[in-house]
């Protein structure tokens, strides 16, 4: 059953109750071969963004060299192991996500950032495209004060472009992380699995250029 959709946050005392049980996925990502659930080797690091449909989101990043994994699934909000379709009730508080464990001696922090800022329009507020709702904000999720530094220094860069261009204002959300929940397991790596499959992200890049 879906719910219907809300376009302001939820307050989190009337957020879906959630459940204790883990969503189950793969052992491995079947791109990159290696595992999307932690304990992660010595020296890795993780960043959660948000930039609407987190099936387009997650390709992005597993293109690049030195990410170690990605996953797609639930940040920033209530609802403990939410399901796909509490999500998209917009009553979970999450925002659909992915989760990028790189190595940051083989890829720049400002890579990931560079790849996140070009790949969506963060100045649209709870919407990607025609993906309307909190479930689809943009978002930063830093894993160190180190890394939120980073991304808050990034939006300023990225800013002054927007607004030399005659953009609006970015509304992503950055932060530290919270807990990140898994999605389902159809969800991992979706555009590989069906390379014809649908993602609004192509019609919601933002000109830097």
């Amino acid at each position: 059953m879906f719910f219907r959709r809300s376009p302001e946050m939820i307050a989190p005392e009337a957020a879906l109750p959630g459940r204790n049980e883990t969503m189950p996925v793969a052992a491995e990502h079947i791109v990159l071969g290696t595992s999307m659930v932690g304990p992660f080797p010595e020296g890795m690091e993780q960043l959660q963004v948000g930039m609407g449909c987190f099936w387009g989101a997650e390709r992005f990043f597993w293109q690049l060299d030195g990410v170690y994994t990605t996953a797609a699934g639930y940040a920033g909000g209530f609802t403990p192991n939410p399901t796909y379709e509490e999500a998209c009730s917009g009553k979970t508080g999450h925002t659909e996500a992915v989760l990028i464990v790189f190595d940051p001696l083989k890829v720049e922090l400002d890579e990931i950032f560079a790849v996140f800022w070009e790949n969506h329009d963060p100045t649209t507020l709870n919407r990607q495209g025609n993906d309307v709702g909190t479930q689809y904000r943009s978002a930063i999720y830093a894993s160190s004060p180190e890394q939120l530094a980073a991304a808050e220094q990034s939006k300023a860069a990225y800013q002054a472009k927007l607004t030399e261009k005659g953009y609006g204002e970015i509304s992503t959300e950055i932060t530290m992380a919270g807990k990140f929940y898994y999605a389902e397991d159809y969800h991992q790596q979706y555009l590989h699995k069906n390379p014809g499959g649908y993602c609004n992200h192509g019609f919601c890049q933002v000109s830097y250029a």
